[in-house]
């Protein structure tokens, strides 16, 4: 008797990923890989030649002028990559299919490096071709989180919508570039308020949950972090609300206080996840650390606002320079280690990583308010932020580019 084997799309689909996932480079077997490794070099690149443009020493050949270039690369092209990175690397777990690698990614990965030489030289390319590849890479990176989560039925379609904002606010940045826009910052100031309220519902499962299993496993019975609840709805919607105003009405006093307040409850919210009692564990501790930039720059922001003595740009470094970068080293280092199949473990290189973000965000910061030349204080702050890169790269690039140690896809 002949038996007929009926094979659906999706028994063919998921065959041919595991297909792609074997005969790939290690390099595109998971989106985490190319898009930390350049998240991080592109970091560093950038910051090199911001700071020599600030200094003079050469011009850039970008449409942007060069502070705008700085904030929309350091957003666009280094945090942006993170956040492909992370989400590529994310969404198998949420939905529990393979992870989209070889050519596709190869491809994805091209077109987000597209976008940051065509920024760079849009002087020359013009602004439309860099506004449309780069835009279009996280149009694309969105559909491609929508297919696998609306696939899967998950419950994660607000941070795709997260993403697409993330290319709105994108595209409005090239907008006040070219003169289509008058408020130059509305771009920026989009981006920071998405990235902040992805830390903070990303955040918000990620760090009590690590800093749970890492007590749970040293015998802690009673102190341990819960899941969120009510409280961090609550918190979330103040600092949705808080960011939304900056977002729309960037010097209102009102917006201010309520800046101080959403710093406030996410103060309390940090204080809920024990994290001091995991401070021997650099790993744990550091999610804690970026976390705790968010009620900083939160509170300077508002601060800054209300009339006091905090600069405005102290309050910006300290949402960019330290909550979104250190939460970035944070989880590329974790993230690293653990889908390449090694322990979860801190060596004396990934603590200086995570040291030197620290100093360079706080000096970066503190920079308009020490007792010494300003240039000099941004250059060493600088030196020690681009220095938490330049050692992820060197530690962590070989991990990102070979294969697993276990031999596994």
């Amino acid at each position: 008797m002949k038996v007929t084997v009926t094979i659906t799309r999706g028994e063919r689909m998921l065959a041919l990923r595991k297909r792609r996932m074997a005969d790939s480079h290690p390099f595109f077997r998971g989106g985490f890989r190319p898009f930390f490794a350049s998240g991080a070099l592109w970091a560093l690149v950038a910051l090199t030649l911001w700071l020599g443009a600030l200094s003079g020493t050469f011009t850039l050949p970008t449409h942007f002028d060069p502070l705008a270039w700085h904030r929309h690369e350091m957003l666009f092209g280094f945090v942006g990559a993170v956040v492909a990175g992370f989400l590529l690397t994310a969404i198998p777990n949420w939905t529990g299919r393979l992870p989209i690698a070889g050519g596709p990614l190869a491809l994805l990965f091209g077109l987000w490096l597209a976008g940051r030489a065509s920024v760079l030289l849009s002087a020359q390319l013009g602004t439309l071709v860099a506004a449309l590849l780069d835009v279009g890479f996280y149009v694309i990176l969105a559909a491609l989180a929508a297919r696998e989560v609306f696939a899967s039925k998950n419950r994660n379609v607000p941070i795709v919508l997260l993403v697409l904002l993330f290319a709105i606010a994108n595209a409005l940045d090239h907008a006040a570039a070219a003169g289509i826009i008058d408020d130059e910052g509305l771009g920026t100031r989009a981006a920071i308020v998405i990235v902040i309220m992805m830390i903070s519902l990303i955040g918000g499962r990620v760090v009590p949950s690590f800093t749970r299993n890492w007590l749970a496993k040293q015998g802690a019975k009673s102190g341990l972090p819960t899941q969120p609840g009510r409280f961090d709805i609550i918190v979330i919607t103040a600092t949705a609300l808080a960011m939304a105003g900056w977002l729309i009405a960037p010097f209102n006093h009102s917006v201010g206080m309520v800046l101080v307040l959403a710093a406030a409850l996410q103060l309390v919210r940090l204080a809920r996840w024990s994290g001091v009692s995991a401070w021997r564990d650099p790993l744990v501790l550091v999610l804690h650390i970026g976390y705790a930039w968010v009620p900083v720059g939160l509170g300077l922001l508002g601060l800054s606002i209300v009339g006091t003595a905090v600069p405005y740009s102290s309050a910006i470094h300290a949402l960019t320079a330290g909550a979104m970068a250190t939460m970035i080293l944070a989880i590329m280092t974790r993230a690293t280690l653990g889908h390449t199949g090694r322990e979860l473990k801190a060596s004396a290189a990934t603590t200086m990583i995570y040291a030197l973000v620290t100093i360079g965000a706080l000096g970066r910061v503190a920079a308009p308010l020490l007792p010494m030349d300003y240039m000099l204080a941004v250059r060493l702050s600088g030196m020690a932020w681009g220095g938490a890169f330049l050692l992820f790269l060197l530690v962590y690039g070989p991990k990102l580019v070979g294969p697993r140690p276990d031999g596994r896809p």
